[in-house]
């Protein structure tokens, strides 16, 4: 079951255990414990499959705690190299070539990588103390419980029970968990807690629905589906009010987070591996309102992505703030804005858009046409307005670009060319490499232009860029008003 540790200075720890048939992963032997007590408490390790282009087998574990807590890695070999990334939370582990220790005083995401090894590594997700983990509220919930040693299942019927009617409020207690045929729709005015230790496999649907909150220390694991099935982790479509918040996705073969014509839309701590094609982190179609805080998103295909009009999602996109996340894309881009539209009309515009204090740890794209960190690729007669990029530590990665913004026309994905591209500010971008593959800023004809582009403290492998050249960005044809300084 959980277990508690609290010392005398009143640091504290939970470590939720495995259910029995939950995917495990014996790479390491994780460890934590509060600071000030002796006693370590082990930290299971589940499989998690990364990078659709060679798959293997990385290792997640995760707790939480509040103060200061130590953490343990070992594993059956020697350690001649030890690194925690992001380099920007400035966590140097002690290593005695058989473990590394290394101390948290805050809640982060963190990739552990011994001997430069970064496809069998250990992501490690230090949460906060959970708010209802002393179930004190837990008579306000329809309670389920689970069992660590047996699998359960849970369907739409548990909705038409009249204790649910009554309190709209569900509680799972640890334990696997099937979901009849796979996905379950939720309807409105509905809040699903779940408890660290319970396994979700399957998929939840948010549609035409408003008022839910799923949240807790759930693992929603899906990598028995196969690619095809296009089964999300969870689905919003046509609904607005909606919080998603600290849940863990193992190998959705879709989107993590699908959201379609939504407005009003919190995801928070919210963190994912993918290693299908078209397994994208959050791609949000046609979408207002929506903040996106904290997490971390290990994918196979674009980590995050803003579009207009696609499929039976239709309008514009507009104020969407992402920020304080960790984003790794192990193919395509880690930030992509614009590509689909409304291109049987006049195309959409998608405006207000704001990514700040962000790490990306790898973008590795072999493709010419899907590079870029932070991409604005403008297709479908698309206008995008108004965009901002601050304070982004990008690690060096293995084959992108830094930059990539372009009105164009992808024949793959478009029926026709993007239209506009202006208001684009750039600042406080630190790139810690220096062999990416150039940047690139360009318009597709004399009406169909990239204007007003400001960039500002861009600083390349520890250099403070004053032109473009320094950046390593090419300026394109049919631009306006783009600039650095």
């Amino acid at each position: 079951m959980q277990k508690i540790q609290i010392d005398s200075n009143n640091n504290k720890v939970n470590v939720y255990a495995a259910p029995s048939g939950a995917v495990l992963q014996n790479d390491y032997i994780v460890k934590v414990r509060a600071i000030g007590d002796e006693e370590w408490i082990i930290v299971p390790t589940y499989q998690v499959k990364v990078d659709m282009h060679d798959v293997r087998y990385a290792s997640m574990a995760y707790f939480d705690f509040a103060g200061s807590v130590e953490v343990e890695v070992s594993g059956p070999f020697y350690i001649c190299e030890a690194v925690v990334r992001p380099l920007s939370y400035n966590i140097v582990p002690e290593n005695d070539t058989k473990k590394i220790r290394f101390r948290l005083d805050r809640p982060m995401n963190v990739s552990v990588e011994l001997n430069k090894n970064r496809y069998h590594n250990l992501h490690l997700f230090a949460g906060d103390i959970d708010d209802l983990a002393d179930k004190k509220a837990s008579s306000k919930y329809l309670k389920i419980e689970g069992s660590l040693q047996k699998a359960g299942f849970i369907g739409p019927d548990i909705f038409e029970t009249a204790e649910f009617k009554s309190k709209k409020k569900i509680w799972l207690t640890p334990g696997i968990y099937y979901v009849d045929e796979c996905v379950m729709d939720i309807p409105s005015d509905t809040e699903i807690y779940m408890e660290g230790g319970a396994i979700i496999i399957g998929g939840f649907i948010c549609r035409n629905v408003r008022n839910i909150k799923i949240w807790g220390r759930p693992v929603f694991y899906q990598a028995r589906f196969e690619r095809f099935n296009g089964v999300n982790g969870i689905r919003l479509s046509h609904s607005e009010d909606i919080i998603l918040e600290n849940i863990i996705f193992i190998n959705p073969c879709h989107y993590t987070v699908h959201m379609g014509q939504c407005q009003k839309i919190q995801i928070h701590n919210i963190k994912s591996f993918s290693c299908e094609g078209w397994s994208d982190g959050i791609d949000m179609m046609s979408c207002q309102h929506v903040h996106i805080q904290g997490g971390f998103l290990r994918t196979s295909d674009d980590c995050i992505a803003i579009y207009g009009s696609r499929w039976d999602n239709h309008g514009d996109s507009s104020d969407i703030i992402v920020e304080d996340i960790v984003l790794w894309a192990d193919v395509a881009h880690p930030t992509m804005i614009g590509t689909h539209g409304d291109h049987e009309h006049e195309g959409d515009t998608i405006s207000d858009i704001h990514f700040r204090d962000i790490d990306i740890l790898e973008h590795n794209e072999p493709q010419a046409g899907y590079l870029g960190c932070l991409a604005i690729n403008a297709g479908d007669k698309n206008t995008v307005d108004n965009v901002t990029y601050e304070n982004i530590n990008i690690e060096p990665f293995l084959h992108g670009k830094v930059i990539d913004i372009q009105v164009r026309w992808n024949k793959d994905y478009n029926l026709a060319p993007g239209k506009l591209i202006q208001n684009i500010r750039i600042s406080n971008i630190y790139y810690h490499g220096e062999d990416e593959i150039p940047s690139y800023i360009g318009g597709y004809d004399d009406d169909m232009v990239v204007r007003d582009v400001h960039i500002s403290n861009y600083t390349r492998n520890g250099h403070r860029c004053r032109s473009m050249d320094e950046a390593n960005i090419k300026l394109g044809r049919y631009t306006d008003r783009v600039g650095i300084d």
